[in-house]
């Protein structure tokens, strides 16, 4: 059973004999037959060299790095070291093993003379637990077995799934708290008095959407968006947005605690991973010497000038997308088609979004090739180091890529597009988009529902179909068909090993960066449910039904479609922990924005306190937003409207002639169009609640963040009691020393 078992597999095409590839390949082998590998060929379709390290790499391992890495491990039966521990001391030395030509096995795959190289997935009993438990859609309620998926995938994919679990579990009781607030939202979906003013304003000519074929309407025609905009658009709102900012923190604070636990528990709390990249090398080559912490000023310089270049792209597009709607709207408003022409405004958000959509999935591809060009010219002096770069650098892009076009809505949106007679126009043509009379948030939460629900669909739809499908086809191409049943005997003869290790070449291929698109994936979801959530109160039951189905979906992919990850060890989370804490902060910023500059509610409440019936004539029986529609809107008289507006003269129930002023969003005087002092009253509420609300906000944040302490009771005490016990230990045998 011993010799069965192999750490890696090679797969090399079968080139012809005496071939450039040929030799190379053979140079490899014999490095690692110097090292003392036992190597073992098979010749199928492809050829196929099983790898077994010599048992002395491993005691070496042990006697360098005396942790006790597999106090709760199991060790494999052969070995008193883990599986996952032998595969990452394995795949290190292949990855480092230089022939007499300077080539390591990442160049010579990349002339195709190996074309794979993987851990194998063993039949196992830990694999066939997770298989049962775990890696089905069955077990989707069920509690995640991280301690066999720990021994299986190694730590790092271990914690991946402990933080989803976590992060899955605490969106619970976001997704209750924001689903009460869209309920509470539906239940004043008629009773609010802004919402019932617009539906009851029959004699208010609003002025026209666009320059051509566009007509006066009525304001009680959008009374059915404005209810729409009300039932987000509330006081509930508000304060769900410090809720979340509240949650975010608590979330993280309480992950860590977890994480302190989970790592102790493996003993790898103060686990250093230089120390064991270090003796890593020495066990590949006692020759080694470290490569020393540089820093180049001028090299980071051009990064972080091709890094600013690379985002100023990305908000082009977003600039694009706007010109999109910009013409759009322009196009669809002269359309043949009467319920394009009437929801014009809503065609071109909702179509932008779907485009915005498109352009994530293109620049996601984008922003990954540029990312690892900038690590290229960088120069990392580690793997991890150079995995924490391309983190940083991808997160920044994708950022930008989802968040321009949502940051354009939410507060440039309706606020430089000029007023009637002295519109901003796109290439001195088209008018920028206007919001609507009842606010731009609607607006917000369109785009929002819309990228959600394609990203947590579409993409997770293919994301599990593009492995399956592949996986498929290349089995399929392996075998074409069974042959004859008279080669039965020699069927019974063929190698086990050459079985084994074609399924597991069937399988798909895994990423270098192992587990950084499932990372990536989330915390952009959790960028969606924390920075705009006051827009969209729905956005974490969006992402809580979500991650119930992703835990399970990763857990397939990884055990059933996917060749067996290379292990890697890790006590936390790495650089994604730095990611969330900053967005953490960017949502408290982004939700002040989204209440003070979006969102109607400062307005509103300036005129209760300001204008409204109940403070002018001390009326107690009214409600206070009496009056605020009309308040809001200013009056335009036709005969300054720009020489190349087309007002139509078909108006039902009007008389063209007889219209001498229309009304629009805004505050602004009737004869000059300067702002109002209402206008400056707003704007100062606005700037005061950003203010009040940030640091109100940050200070909750950082209270909960010293209230809930980082590491557990129990975690202390445990070292507590470790170091007690190693000194009283190492002064009972000094004594006991001198005794004899």
């Amino acid at each position: 059973q011993d010799e069965e078992k192999w750490d890696f597999v090679l797969v090399s095409d079968i080139h012809e004999v005496g071939s450039e590839k040929e030799i190379k390949r053979k140079k490899f082998l014999e490095e690692l037959s110097k090292k003392g590998f036992t190597i073992k060929k098979i010749e199928d379709k492809k050829l196929f060299y099983g790898v077994r390290a010599p048992k002395h790499i491993f005691q070496k391992y042990q006697c360098l790095l005396r942790n006790s890495n597999s106090r709760r491990q199991n060790p494999d039966v052969h070995h008193d070291i883990p599986v996952t521990t032998r595969i990452r001391i394995v795949n290190f030395i292949l990855q480092n093993t230089v022939t007499p030509d300077l080539e390591k096995l990442h160049d010579l795959e990349k002339k195709k003379v190996f074309e794979a190289s993987f851990p194998l997935h063993e039949k196992e009993e830990v694999r066939e637990l997770l298989k049962e438990k775990w890696a089905r859609w069955r077990g989707i309620f069920h509690h995640q077995p991280i301690e066999d998926i720990r021994c299986y995938f190694g730590e790092k994919v271990a914690l991946y799934f402990a933080w989803l679990g976590w992060y899955t579990r605490l969106l619970g009781i976001a997704a209750v708290a924001g689903l009460l607030v869209f309920v509470s939202g539906i239940t004043i979906f008629s009773s609010s008095q802004v919402s019932k003013e617009i539906c009851e304003a029959n004699n208010t000519i609003m002025c026209p959407l666009c320059d051509q074929k566009c007509p006066f309407w009525l304001l009680s025609d959008t009374c059915t968006y404005a209810k729409v905009t009300h039932m987000i658009d509330n006081a509930g709102t508000v304060l769900f947005a410090i809720f979340m900012a509240i949650w975010a923190t608590v979330f993280l604070e309480l992950w860590k605690r977890k994480r302190a636990t989970v790592v102790t528990n493996w003993d790898l709390y103060r686990w250093d991973e230089e120390e064991e990249e270090l003796a890593l090398e020495l066990i590949n080559n006692l020759q080694h010497e470290p490569r020393k912490y540089q820093h180049s000023y001028f090299r980071s310089t051009i990064v972080l000038l091709l890094v600013l270049v690379m985002i100023t792209v990305l908000i082009g597009i977003a600039h694009a997308l706007v010109i999109y709607r910009v013409v759009a709207t322009a196009l669809f408003t002269q359309s043949d088609f009467e319920l394009l022409r009437e929801q014009a405004n809503m065609a071109a958000v909702m179509t932008g979004a779907v485009l915005h959509y498109i352009t994530i999935v293109i620049m996601t591809r984008v922003n990954r090739k540029v990312a690892l060009f900038l690590c290229d010219l960088e120069k990392p002096r580690t793997f991890s180091q150079r995995e924490n770069n391309f983190t940083m650098k991808v997160f920044t892009f994708q950022f930008f890529t989802h968040f321009s076009s949502l940051i354009y809505i939410a507060f440039f949106l309706g606020r430089i597009n000029g007023h009637p007679g002295n519109y901003v126009r796109v290439a001195g043509k088209w008018r920028l988009e206007e919001c609507h009379p009842s606010g731009c948030i609607t607006d917000l939460f369109t785009q929002m529902a819309i990228i959600m629900v394609l990203k947590q669909t579409i993409s997770n739809v293919m994301e599990y179909l593009i492995p399956w499908v592949s996986y498929k086809l290349r089995k399929k191409r392996q075998h074409p068909s069974k042959r004859s049943v008279r080669l039965g005997e020699e069927e019974a003869a063929e190698d086990p090993c050459k079985r084994h290790w074609r399924s597991n070449y069937e399988l798909n291929k895994v990423n270098v960066f192992s587990l950084f698109d499932e990372f990536l994936e989330m915390v952009i979801q959790y960028s969606f449910t924390t920075i705009f959530v006051a827009a969209f109160p729905l956005a974490p039951l969006l992402a809580f039904c979500n991650n119930l189905f992703e835990i399970h979906l990763d857990a397939i992919k990884m055990v059933r479609l996917h060749r067996r990850m290379v292990p890697r060890k890790a006590n936390d989370i790495g650089i994604w922990l730095q990611v969330l804490e900053a967005i953490g902060i960017l949502a408290v910023i982004g939700n002040g924005l989204v209440i003070a500059i979006t969102s109607d509610f400062i307005p509103v409440q300036v005129y209760k306190y300001t204008y409204s019936p109940c403070v002018t004539q001390n009326s107690t029986g009214v409600d206070c937003s009496t009056g605020y529609v009309n308040h809001s809107l200013s009056v335009f008289r036709i005969q300054d409207f720009e020489s190349y507006t087309k007002v139509p003269e078909m108006l039902p129930d009007f008389v063209r002639h007889e219209i001498k002023e229309c009304r629009y969003r805004d505050y602004r005087n009737a004869d000059d169009y300067s702002y109002t002092v209402q206008f400056w009253h707003i704007f100062a509420a606005r700037l005061a609640f950003l203010i009040l609300f940030e640091h109100v906000a940050l200070c909750v944040k950082l209270i909960a963040a010293w209230y809930i302490p980082d590491v557990p009771q129990s975690v202390k005490n445990w070292f507590l009691d470790r170091k007690h016990s190693n000194l009283r230990k190492d002064l009972s045998m000094m004594e006991y020393s001198t005794e004899v």
